[in-house]
């Protein structure tokens, strides 16, 4: 009898592929997913634990999954966490679990479901498709350089649940990727805690990859991605970008996507938290936000159609009322495409709890408001400028009303859309991963309106 595994996966796209190498694994063992709790032997739930809302999302998943099902096993960030005494922190609250193990830990749950639900005799591994089990749509896919980060921002707690820097050897994450161009994958999302650190761990350790020498580094990577990229005419998108001095020789690379329509995005998600020095400080950040604000000027003058998102925290503790005019400035004079805004919320165990001066809940609140109406205004107006221009337009879905899809400048989930009218010719019809050009005749808030 195949056993049958429900699967529940929560947290950011680096949880993600978590869930997709234990999913793999369980396919190559023949294993088979279950549907729904009802239909499953056992349930994994693969938990987020880096902020309260996260940590209780998770909790209330675990409580459903054993209410449900009752076999539960808990992987992820939140497996990590311990109380004051040094006990589980879910076993605690839900000791009904089988197993708890923290992330990136295939091999700890794969142990624990043999435990619980013994492996099928004979299973077809040679039925596996190389690239694995995706949880994306077949046309993008999440790439995971590294696990881990060497930073120790004092209002984060990911090093301690995911441990320090470790760079995954670059032969093989760019051997990965080739599988997924092969497979039909159009945009490979590039994913870590810290993208420009990669390779530091291992002091840009010299790999292979094609037959020849290639160093463990984030140019060398996104370069051989670039190219990659080119070859199989799919995108490369650049997530969780620190704003080392290093990332400026991946501008010109950027820059030259407007002449060939394949390659490395001319878009950063660059995580910058803060503008304000002395609350960069405060937070442990690498960098002053004067520093990143000059850095941001010459990325755009190597690569004017740069597209830039970023997320900030309001209300950090000792934040004044001039430290958070001064991010709404640095707003204004970076002309941040994508920015999202977050209150600032008291994380168990970070450093920040412990700072003086907190600021008082309903401030921290009204002042992420006025971030956001400020971010909106920006990005509204940098769509506009769009209107009559022709876009490359990434088709994620098709309906009775053309399609929708997303521009260069735009990650799935988290950035706009693109409403695509249908097409002239009845005949036509688009396909979900297609890549099409379009005219923008208008925009709707952070969305685009185009017709081909």
């Amino acid at each position: 009898m195949v056993g049958k595994v429900g699967f529940v996966s929560l947290g950011c796209p680096k949880a993600l592929v978590d869930s997709e190498l234990i999913l793999t694994q369980l396919s190559a063992e023949g294993y088979e997913t279950a549907k729904d709790y009802s239909g499953a032997d056992l349930v994994v739930v693969n938990t987020c634990g880096f902020i309260d809302s996260a940590v209780e999302e998770s909790l209330a998943a675990i409580g459903e999954a054993l209410a449900e099902n009752g076999k539960v096993i808990v992987t992820g960030c939140l497996g990590a966490r311990k109380n004051a005494d040094g006990s589980d922190l879910i076993q605690s609250i839900h000791p009904k679990v089988l197993a708890v193990t923290g992330p990136h830990a295939t091999d700890e749950v794969m142990q624990a479901i043999h435990q619980h639900l013994p492996k099928p005799h004979d299973p077809f591994t040679d039925l596996l498709p190389p690239i694995g089990v995706k949880l994306t749509p077949k046309h993008y896919a999440y790439l995971k350089i590294s696990e881990g980060c060497n930073h120790r921002c004092t209002f984060c707690i990911i090093p301690n649940l995911r441990g320090d820097l470790v760079s995954r050897p670059i032969g093989e994450v760019l051997l990965e990727a080739k599988r997924l161009f092969e497979s039909g994958v159009k945009e490979l999302l590039v994913v870590s805690q810290d993208t420009s650190a990669y390779g530091v761990d291992i002091q840009y350790r010299t790999g292979f990859w094609d037959g020849k020498p290639v160093k463990t580094r984030m140019y060398d990577l996104v370069n051989a991605l670039n190219q990659i990229a080119r070859e199989h005419q799919a995108w490369v998108r650049l997530h969780y970008v620190y704003p080392y001095p290093h990332v400026d020789d991946i501008l010109p690379l950027m820059a030259e996507f407007s002449e060939h329509g394949y390659g490395v995005l001319p878009y950063l998600d660059i995580p910058l938290q803060h503008a304000h020095p002395d609350v960069l400080k405060r937070m442990k950040r690498p960098a002053s936000g004067e520093k990143n604000l000059e850095r941001i000027l010459a990325w755009r003058e190597a690569c004017p159609d740069l597209v830039i998102r970023s997320t900030f925290i309001a209300g950090f503790p000792g934040e004044t009322e001039e430290e958070f005019d001064c991010l709404l400035r640095f707003l204004d004079e970076a002309q941040i495409d994508r920015a999202g805004c977050f209150a600032y919320s008291p994380v168990e165990g970070a450093l920040a709890n412990a700072l003086d001066n907190p600021v008082p809940e309903a401030i921290r609140e009204e002042r992420r408001a006025r971030f956001m109406a400020k971010a909106e205004e920006i990005s509204v107006n940098r769509l506009t400028k769009k209107i009559g221009k022709r876009i490359q337009v990434l088709i994620d879905r098709v309906d009775d009303a053309g399609g929708i899809g997303r521009t260069v400048g735009d990650a799935p989930e988290i950035d706009g859309l693109v409403r695509v009218l249908p097409p002239a010719k009845p005949s036509k019809r688009y396909r979900a991963g297609e890549i099409i050009r379009a005219t923008v005749v208008s925009s709707q808030g952070h969305d685009l309106v185009a017709q081909t």
